[in-house]
């Protein structure tokens, strides 16, 4: 099926195409994997209420779109950063949804052995899952000039929120990567607060994508993965030939609070809320198109919501049943292929080992 693409500007005479087409197999695909990801946030959601995920937890429920569009419009070899709201780019990124809960229960199976948690879960070409507000985006610069460096023909996707979007390093990033043409896609997921702060109320520019200035930009409708999808081959090939880095905003959503701590309707109305579920849900929307275009069977898409809703209990299973590191693990992989470092515990008798990963 073919979709017609809606895209603002800045700094570029064109931009991707105004069509999109759309394969049966590329719709089931980014169906399981939105599915997927929703069904992992609210199971997530379930475990933090029953206190057995502590700590920071940042749900990417009504963002689906976001993510699987932009790793359908990149390449495996390249490399994504993105902020604390990590757990579905670390999904797209190959890791599978029991590592993901394992790590969010603290459990020695977890993509992180347990030791990042929510917020630090890292795999091959994605580098976290990062704590600190906008510290991601100069990260990112670097992976790019890397990049650059070796001559490899690779782009480093790096995203942040609408909250990070006014932090001074952003732009400090911006100067760095337009002087260096660096193979950097800068994403702002535009879900329009900033904790619980509109974005009105804490930007002088709500035009995010303008906000490079001398950096072209395009905004999308961050609820479409295919319109992510289009707007992301298109900032990927722009980076690719040399043109230097480009700026992506999507317009998304999050249906909960800003963290679990976070109740999510003291700054805006359940009814809003409702309306961008009942009319703008990214997974919805990718459903009624299958189906009005022939494209899948509602018992397909059934047979497949079965299967992902099986994959997420069995993964919750074992988040809960595998066991926590052992306290002398605690030290270990501090540093990367040196010899055993002794480590000062709290106390002058705990005498801890770290044990690098060579």
């Amino acid at each position: 099926t073919q979709t017609f693409i809606c895209c603002d500007l800045h700094g570029l005479e064109e931009g991707p195409a105004d069509t999109a087409v759309l394969t049966r197999d590329q719709g089931l695909s980014y169906y399981r994997c939105m599915q997927t990801i929703r069904r992992m946030e609210l199971k997530a959601d379930q475990l933090y209420k029953q206190k057995i995920i502590r700590g920071f937890c940042h749900l990417y429920d009504g963002q689906e779109a976001c993510a699987a569009g932009i790793e359908a419009g990149i390449e495996r070899t390249d490399h994504v950063i993105t902020a604390y709201r990590a757990h579905a780019f670390t999904y797209t990124r190959g890791v599978s949804v029991r590592e993901i809960l394992a790590e969010l229960t603290g459990r020695q199976g977890g993509v992180a052995k347990g030791k990042g948690g929510s917020m630090h879960m890292y795999a091959p070409h994605f580098y976290g899952g990062n704590g600190i507000v906008g510290a991601q985006v100069p990260l990112g610069a670097g992976i790019a000039l890397a990049c650059q460096y070796q001559g490899n023909g690779q782009i480093c996707v790096a995203l942040y929120g609408d909250g990070a979007a006014n932090q001074g390093q952003l732009f400090e990033t911006y100067n760095m990567a337009a002087l260096w043409k660096l193979p950097c896609v800068f994403v702002c997921e535009n879900n329009r607060y900033g904790m619980g702060t509109s974005v009105e109320r804490a930007a002088a520019s709500t035009d995010y994508y303008k906000r490079g200035d001398f950096i072209p930009g395009l905004r999308v409708d961050g609820m479409d993965v295919l319109c992510v999808r289009e707007a992301t081959k298109f900032a990927a090939d722009h980076c690719r030939s040399g043109k230097g880095p480009i700026l992506m905003e999507l317009q998304t959503y999050r249906y909960h609070g800003h963290s679990m701590s976070d109740p999510g309707v003291s700054y805006r109305t359940r009814e809003e809320v409702q309306e961008v579920r009942s009319k703008n849900d990214p997974i919805s929307l990718l459903k009624e198109r299958m189906l009005s275009n022939n494209m899948a069977s509602a018992e397909e898409l059934k047979e497949i919501d079965g299967e992902i809703r099986k994959e997420v209990d069995d993964a919750a299973q074992f988040a809960t049943s595998d066991p926590e590191p052992p306290l002398d693990d605690l030290c270990k992989y501090i540093y990367h292929n040196s010899p055993p470092v002794q480590v000062r515990g709290t106390n002058p008798w705990a005498k801890l080992q770290s044990v690098s990963s060579s």
